[in-house]
């Protein structure tokens, strides 16, 4: 078969198994046939007509059955990008989004010079990385709970070649009591409500990462109870969170003891960040 038949094969029935625009299943299958081809999309349209050898059809054929079951792509190709760089991931973390880059975005901001960084909940490592390499001046510390996510997140240190700490445990407990405080936390801790319906779509990715009791808030509510102990006079606190969450974070926040509190709004206008300072001490 050729790159052109497949495609017209397959389209309509990716379209119609994940609820894909034909635009979005045609990237997906050319992705997919790509990797299992070992080339670039620019190749395969460029032989669209060629006839293709029939170990890598078959290749294709086997990641094709696993996105019709609804695994993810960055899943079956191993890696997913995330601010410009090319991260390992597993069904172990959660694959890094875009509206994500914004909250790396907002901490590369708030960071000082030679100031120091924590990343609660680190998964794959991506944004705890990304600091350490935008920032190398910085001290870049994560935490995990997953012994198999942080085992991701380590490999993509090395591998992206990153400088940083990495403590396994739960929020704040992870940490040795004698850790000196930080300027900046940041988090995009799990914030999904237990019944959201959101779930079923998500449910080849790890459910600890992404449900946070009935109203998706729990581990929020622990990150901001825990940070005022962790951060430095005028530290900064910044998270993730739901599209419905920012009113009750910026309260949460305020109640605190936070300053200069807001929600930033991601490329949707959707509020996707909330964050605040420690108020100094008069």
């Amino acid at each position: 078969m050729t790159p052109a038949e497949i495609l017209r094969r397959d389209l309509a029935t990716l379209s119609a198994a994940l609820s894909l625009e034909p635009a979005g299943a045609r990237l997906e299958i050319r992705v997919l046939l790509g990797h299992a081809l070992g080339v670039n999309r620019a190749w395969l349209i460029a032989h669209e007509h060629d006839e293709l050898p029939a170990a890598p059809l078959e290749k294709y054929q086997a990641l094709l059955a696993r996105r019709l079951a609804g695994e993810p792509v960055a899943y079956l190709l191993g890696e997913k990008e995330f601010f410009g760089r090319s991260f390992h991931v597993t069904p172990a973390v959660l694959v890094p989004r875009p509206e994500t880059e914004l909250l790396v975005e907002l901490a590369l901001e708030k960071l000082p010079p030679a100031g120091r960084a924590l990343d609660l909940g680190t998964g794959s490592g991506c944004i705890a990385i990304t600091l350490a390499l935008e920032r190398p001046d910085c001290g870049i510390l994560a935490v995990e709970q997953s012994a198999e996510a942080l085992s991701v997140a380590k490999q993509n240190a090395v591998r992206l070649g990153a400088r940083l700490g990495f403590y396994p445990g739960s929020w704040f407990q992870a940490l040795p009591a004698d850790t000196e405080k930080f300027d900046l936390i940041v988090s995009n801790p799990p914030y999904v409500a237990e019944g959201d319906s959101h779930l079923a779509a998500l449910a080849q990715e790890p459910a600890e990462a992404l449900a946070s009791g009935a109203d998706g808030m729990d581990d929020i509510r622990l990150i901001v109870q825990g940070a005022p102990a962790w951060l430095k006079p005028g530290g900064w606190l910044l998270f993730e969170h739901g599209w419905d969450h920012g009113e009750a974070c910026r309260d949460l926040l305020k109640q605190a003891g936070f300053c200069d509190v807001e929600t930033r709004a991601d490329l949707a206008g959707i509020g996707r960040v909330t964050l605040g300072h420690v108020c100094a001490r008069l």
